[in-house]
């Protein structure tokens, strides 16, 4: 052993990783575990400064204060070389910490058209490829699973190590507009290439090359009632006429089976089924019943962005997507987040209100180890203890490599099989488009 690995024994790798997380976990204080609950948005800039876009903390009060180390990046750079250097430097302030443990760093799809705070990410220096839907409308695994391996090079290149996708919701519901992000409402082509695309970014097998994948939106998002977004509370509640409920969990038995590592429910609340009538996130029979003790999974599980507190995005009042719930405190609302069987929460920064939680009884110091065991053992399964920094020369040479922005430009420009005025629809066959400049690029015949 080293004078490192003596004074620090989770860093020894020759430990089997259980036995590392035990030995970290049981140096943790419960400030330090809590840190670990909280997986919020954090944008490239200066590590001292504040965000006034979102509101959030500096890096550094993240780090040193509220003792957390997952992020969720917004926005892009020109270069590859600028977001690993960026991303080098808070490794370093989270080195600097009491057991430096390191950041781990998640990201919304960035690879295609859509700019959307929350969803998804334009390329900017990144190969660029068709959206979802136009991926889903090649039918073709294998060139999912290639733009997922080819996107998992760039990830890691830069440091990104979570994917917030793949979203393999059913698009049943043709007003939701959340459609162009899923593989359609097929469930068996959705199950087929999402378990695709998470082949691509785990690799063969999962560690230190991989990227994590965190499937979402369990137990499937579409069928919203009148189309509305869930975002907002007039898209609240989701629907299954036909009783359609067990439809659209298909895409996530095959997501499991390819062995995604994590899982984001929906904000959605089910209506008129056996589960009971609150947001997914907070639904004991869904997230315990149903995922862990009906599918056994035991990987980690976080809320969707902004449940439990809320909030001001560019200036408005964005209120907490508590549905169901809404009559209870933010505290009550954690409390119960936890007891539905939830590791972390998404888009929250608030690890003063579980200390409270605990403080109180209301959370035992036992129900936070088991959360804890999932995260630390996913930041130690990919490698990040080890080696938590990115080479910033081989960013620049990885992403948006001209064969990688090759092979998304022959994808977006891929000749349909139908006519001028019709595209191929991913579960119906043809259907009509109003017309070709509706039709998504990567959708209309060439000439």
């Amino acid at each position: 052993m080293t004078e490192t690995t003596v004074a620090r024994p989770w860093l020894d790798a020759d430990l089997p990783v259980d036995e590392r997380v035990q030995l970290l976990l049981d140096e943790m204080t419960i400030e330090e575990k809590a840190g670990l609950f909280f997986h919020t948005m954090i944008a490239i800039g200066d590590l001292e400064a504040p965000d006034p876009t979102f509101a959030t903390p500096s890096a550094r009060e993240f780090l040193e204060s509220k003792r957390m180390t997952h992020f969720n990046l917004l926005g892009a750079a020109p270069t590859g070389r600028e977001i690993a250097a960026w991303h080098n430097a808070l490794q370093r302030l989270a080195a600097s910490t009491r057991l430096g443990i390191p950041v781990t760093l998640s990201t919304d799809p960035r690879h295609s058209f859509s700019e959307n705070p929350g969803a998804s990410i334009l390329a900017g220096p990144f190969s660029q490829w068709p959206e979802t839907l136009g991926l889903a409308a090649t039918r073709d695994e294998e060139l999912v699973e290639r733009f997922a391996d080819i996107a998992r090079q760039e990830y890691t290149a830069v440091g990104l190590r979570v994917a917030l996708h793949p979203q393999v919701d059913l698009a049943t519901e043709p007003r939701w507009a959340r459609q162009t992000a899923t593989f359609g409402e097929d469930a068996e082509l959705s199950g087929r290439l999402g378990a695709a695309y998470i082949r691509g970014f785990q690799g063969v097998s999962f560690g230190p090359g991989s990227v994590s994948t965190m499937t979402k939106h369990f137990p499937g998002g579409g069928p919203q009632k009148d189309g509305e977004d869930p975002h907002f509370p007039y898209g609240r509640e989701q629907v299954y006429p036909g009783g359609g409920f067990e439809l659209h969990l298909k895409p996530f038995e095959d997501a499991l089976a390819a062995g995604t590592r994590q899982m984001m429910p929906y904000y959605g609340m089910p209506v008129g089924t056996a589960y009971e009538e609150v947001g997914f996130g907070f639904n004991k029979s869904v997230i315990t019943g149903l995922l862990r003790e009906r599918y056994g999974f035991d990987g980690l599980v976080c809320t969707d962005w902004g449940l439990i507190s809320d909030s001001e995005i560019f200036g408005q009042p964005f209120p907490a997507r508590a549905w169901g719930v809404e009559h209870l405190t933010p505290r009550e609302r954690m409390a119960k987040v936890l007891d539905a069987g939830v590791d972390q929460f998404g888009g929250e920064a608030n690890p003063e209100l579980l200390l409270e939680l605990v403080a109180d009884g209301v959370i035992s110091e036992e129900r936070l180890d088991v959360s804890a065991r999932r995260i630390l053992r996913e930041k130690f399964e990919l490698g990040l203890f080890e080696n938590p920094f990115v080479d910033e020369d081989a960013a620049d040479a990885v992403v948006g490599r001209a064969d990688f922005r090759a092979a998304g430009r022959r994808r977006s420009g891929r000749r349909s099989p139908c006519s001028r005025t019709t595209v191929r629809c991913p579960s119906r066959g043809d259907c009509a488009c109003t017309s070709r400049a509706s039709t998504p690029p990567w959708l209309r015949p060439s000439g």
